[in-house]
C-alpha cells in the first residue's frame, strides 16, 4: 500500500465514503522499490511528518562518461532523501484514522460483478463495491483482469544502500551508465548512499559495472518496475487507476511519488462524486481523465518527449551537452526554474538561450521537437 492508495483512501474516507484498501503484502511500507528521493512539492502531498526525512539535497552532479561534469546547486533544499517504509506506514496509518479500513495478507485474484474476490491470510473472501481504484502497482492485478491496455514502456531498476564517503548536498546523475535512461548515487548521509540504475535492456550486467565504482559493503539490494507513459484509458468498468498501476511515473526521473497521489486525489474526488451521484458509467469516469490532464498531464507529456529524445543521445552528444550547459546563465536558469515534478517551464526557457543552438545539428532537432511537445 503504497503513497497513491494511502492518499486515495484517506481522501475518500475523510470525505465520508466507506473504504476498504487491500493490501497483498503482510507490512506496509515492504517490500520498497523507490530511490527515495522526493522533491518538496512531493513530500507536501504526502501530508505526512519529517519523521521519514534522513538527509536534505541542494543539488546534482551530472557526470559524463567522457569526463564532462554538470554541477547544479540551488544552494538550498531541493529534495528530501527518505525512508520509504516509515513514510508510507504513516500515510496509511493516516488513512486508517480517517476511517480506512486494512486487510493486510489480501491479494486480488480475480473479479465479479462489482466484486473483488482475495486470497490470503483469512482465505478466500469475496467484496463487493460501488467504484474500485487501482493503486496496485506496476504490474496492476486490475488492469489486467479488466483487460486494461498498459504503460508503452516498462524499465527495470536495481538500487543498493552502499557504505560510500560523499557530498551529502548533491544527488550524483550518471546518463551513460545507462544509455536509455541513466543510473544514479543519491546520499543518505556523509557515509552511505543509494547506488541504482534503471534502463530497458540489460540492466543487471550495467549495474554489476556501476556499482563497482563504489567501493564498499552493500547494505541492502532491491529491484522494481518502473512505468513510463500512462496508459491509454485510466477508467473504466466502475474503476479508476492512479499511480503506477496507470503509469503516472515522471518519464524524466522515474520518480512516482507527486504525481502518483496527485492522481489519487483527483480519483477520490470522482469516486465520491459518482457514489454520491449513483452514476458509474464512463461519462461520469472520465472526469477523472480531465482532472489528472489539465493538472499534470502536459508536464507528462513533455517528460515522455525527453526520455524519447534520451534514445537518440550517446555519449559523445551527451559530453557535448555537459559543456554546454554549464554555462552560468543556464546553470542559473535551471537553478530558478528547474522542477523535479513539473519540467514544462524549464524545458520552454532552456529553449531560448542561444548557447543551446551550437549543439550538434541532431540535439537541436531534439530540442525543436521537445519544445513543440512542451507548448502543444
Amino acid at each position: 500500500m503504497g503513497p497513491a492508495g494511502s492518499a486515495a483512501a484517506r481522501l475518500a474516507s475523510e470525505m465520508g465514503l466507506s473504504v476498504l484498501c487491500l493490501e497483498e503484502h503482510g507490512t506496509i511500507g515492504h517490500p520498497v522499490q523507490c530511490a527515495g528521493l522526493l522533491s518538496l512539492a512531493a513530500f507536501s502531498e504526502c501530508r505526512v511528518s519529517e519523521r521519514s526525512v534522513l538527509n536534505r539535497v541542494s543539488g546534482a552532479e551530472v557526470i559524463a562518461s567522457r569526463g564532462s561534469r554538470l554541477l547544479i546547486d540551488a544552494e538550498t533544499t531541493k529534495a528530501f532523501v527518505v525512508d520509504r517504509g516509515i513514510l508510507d506506514r504513516e500515510m496509511a496509518e493516516a488513512a486508517a484514522e480517517a476511517g480506512a479500513d486494512i486487510a493486510l495478507k489480501t491479494a486480488v485474484y480475480k473479479l465479479g460483478a462489482y466484486t473483488v474476490v482475495t486470497r490470503g491470510a483469512t482465505g478466500h473472501r469475496e467484496f463487493a463495491y460501488k467504484m474500485l481504484i487501482a493503486a496496485d502497482g506496476p504490474r496492476s492485478t486490475i488492469a489486467r483482469l479488466n483487460g486494461m491496455e498498459r504503460a508503452p514502456y516498462f524499465l527495470a531498476g536495481i538500487q543498493a544502500d552502499v557504505m560510500y564517503d560523499s557530498d551529502p548536498r548533491y544527488v550524483g546523475i550518471y546518463p551513460d551508465a545507462s544509455p536509455d535512461f541513466f543510473a544514479w548515487r543519491i546520499p543518505i548521509s556523509s557515509r552511505r548512499s543509494r547506488i541504482g540504475l534503471a534502463g530497458l535492456r540489460s540492466v543487471k550486467e550495467r549495474f554489476s559495472r556501476f556499482i563497482s565504482m563504489f567501493p564498499g559493503p552493500e547494505v541492502e539490494l532491491v529491484t522494481g518496475t518502473i512505468p513510463l507513459g500512462v496508459m491509454p484509458e485510466t477508467y473504466g468498468h466502475r474503476t479508476l487507476y492512479v499511480g503506477d498501476a496507470a503509469g503516472f511515473a515522471k518519464p524524466t526521473s522515474g520518480g512516482g511519488v507527486y504525481t502518483g497521489v496527485r492522481s489519487a486525489r483527483h480519483a477520490a474526488l470522482v469516486a465520491v462524486d459518482c457514489v454520491n451521484a449513483g452514476a458509474f458509467d464512463n461519462v461520469a469516469l472520465s472526469r477523472y481523465e480531465q482532472l489528472w490532464k489539465h493538472d499534470i498531464g502536459r508536464d507528462l507529456a513533455s517528460g515522455l518527449a525527453v526520455f524519447r529524445m534520451r534514445q537518440r543521445i550517446g555519449p559523445v552528444e551527451m559530453d557535448s551537452l555537459l559543456k554546454t550547459l554549464s554555462d552560468p546563465a543556464i546553470i542559473a536558469t535551471i537553478c530558478e526554474y528547474g522542477d523535479m515534478d513539473r519540467p514544462g517551464r524549464l524545458i520552454k526557457e532552456l529553449m531560448k538561450k542561444p548557447a543551446l543552438y551550437r549543439l550538434s545539428p541532431m540535439l537541436i532537432r531534439c530540442g525543436l521537437g521537445l519544445f513543440r511537445e512542451s507548448v502543444s
